[in-house]
């Protein structure tokens, strides 16, 4: 036997090897890791929607088109009351895209809250999106039309106050949370036909 044919013939076999081991781990780490992003799934909706106990999917994919930032949407119930929506939404920012989380308290008809999952927004500017000291600018909002972006204090229900030097990033997460109000009105709301 040639050296090649040797040298090809331990190759193979260390490729096998390796494509085997590599199926294994797969097959013995996929559901964990599975079940720990429902987890994180199910927290991340528990802290913009505090009162739901239980998130019930939207089937929303006959309106992919129209809104196409949202990504996924849920029912949040308290026992058999629903009491609002959790919006998963991508949005533009500054570093490439921004994952939101937005609840919608249907009750009240107004903002629960907003976090952001992940993004690439520069340190120190951007980023500062994802601090409490500006997310929470958000809370209570009214759901009844879209917010608007102001430099300096915010005057009224419907303005958020932009974060100096990071304007993209502002506009980014306003402009996430006024698609997830705009379907809420138009879709979702007063039994709306998602369902």
């Amino acid at each position: 036997m040639s050296d090649s044919v040797k040298m090809s013939l331990k190759l193979f076999i260390i490729t096998a090897v390796a494509a085997l081991a590599l199926g294994v781990t797969h097959a013995v780490t996929e559901e964990p890791i599975r079940q720990q992003n429902e987890l994180a799934g199910i927290e991340s909706r528990k802290a913009v929607l505090p009162d739901g106990e239980e998130f019930i999917e939207v089937d929303t994919a006959r309106y992919q088109a129209e809104y196409p930032g949202i990504i996924e949407v849920f029912e949040g119930r308290k026992g058999s009351t629903e009491v609002g929506y959790v919006f998963k939404i991508l949005s533009k920012g500054y570093g490439g895209n921004m994952e939101l989380y937005i609840g919608i308290n249907t009750s009240e008809s107004k903002l629960d809250g907003v976090t952001i999952a992940s993004h690439s927004e520069t340190p120190g500017l951007g980023a500062n999106a994802a601090e409490p000291g500006f997310l929470g600018q958000f809370y209570g909002k009214p759901v009844i039309s879209p917010l608007t972006v102001v430099k300096g204090d915010s005057g009224n229900a419907e303005e958020v106050e932009a974060i100096t030097g990071a304007t993209i990033s502002t506009k980014a997460v306003v402009e996430g949370v006024n698609e997830a109000i705009l379907f809420y009105n138009q879709v979702l709301r007063d039994g709306g036909e998602a369902r």
